[in-house]
């Protein structure tokens, strides 16, 4: 039966991007005529209105006739269904068959890496995956980082406090 789906989920996104390539770009009416009009869509509700009318010559109106399949509504183009994860404990019920992650933008670092752990391991596919460097290690305490410092920066600094000011230029005051 899931290989089915897969097989009917992978036509209709085929079917949902060639709806797509055709569907043209709706353009808000009179917006080439008048500057105070924005491109965005608005719907035309004049009682004489041409493109309300569908008359020949006037830009196409949005209507059901560009809409994709109703299988293909709501996937992602991979072909997953996406379901947003804020935690580990809902990596757990999500069907890997038919369902990928997509961690909030609300989850931090460490908790990402929980997360993406837990998916690899349940082999759940991650949408917005991101690879993690290094987990944050905890701030030092100041006398490991004076202990650990180079010394080239012991130099820089030693050059800096070696330098004599400048003279500050005297103002020229007229004198009458």
């Amino acid at each position: 039966m899931a290989e089915r789906k897969t097989f009917l989920s992978k036509k209709a996104l085929k079917t949902r991007e060639r709806a797509r390539n055709k569907k043209p770009n709706f353009a808000r009416p009179e917006s080439w005529r008048y500057d105070k009009f924005s491109e965005s869509w608005r719907r035309p509700r004049g009682l004489d209105h041409k493109m309300r009318r569908k008359i020949k010559g006037w830009p196409p109106t949005v209507s059901t006739g560009y809409k994709g399949p109703k299988i293909a509504s709501g996937l992602h183009p991979s072909g997953y269904r996406e379901v947003l994860v804020s935690n580990v404990n809902e990596i757990a019920k999500i069907d890997p068959a038919t369902q990928a992650a997509r961690i909030a933008h609300t989850v931090g670092m460490r908790k990402r890496a929980q997360i993406i752990a837990e998916a690899k391991k349940r082999k759940v596919y991650v949408l917005n995956f991101k690879v993690i460097k290094e987990t944050p290690k905890e701030k030092e305490s100041p006398e490991e980082a004076e202990g650990k410092k180079s010394e080239p920066e012991k130099e820089k600094s030693s050059k800096k406090a070696e330098k004599p000011k400048k003279a500050q230029k005297k103002s020229k005051v007229k004198k009458e």
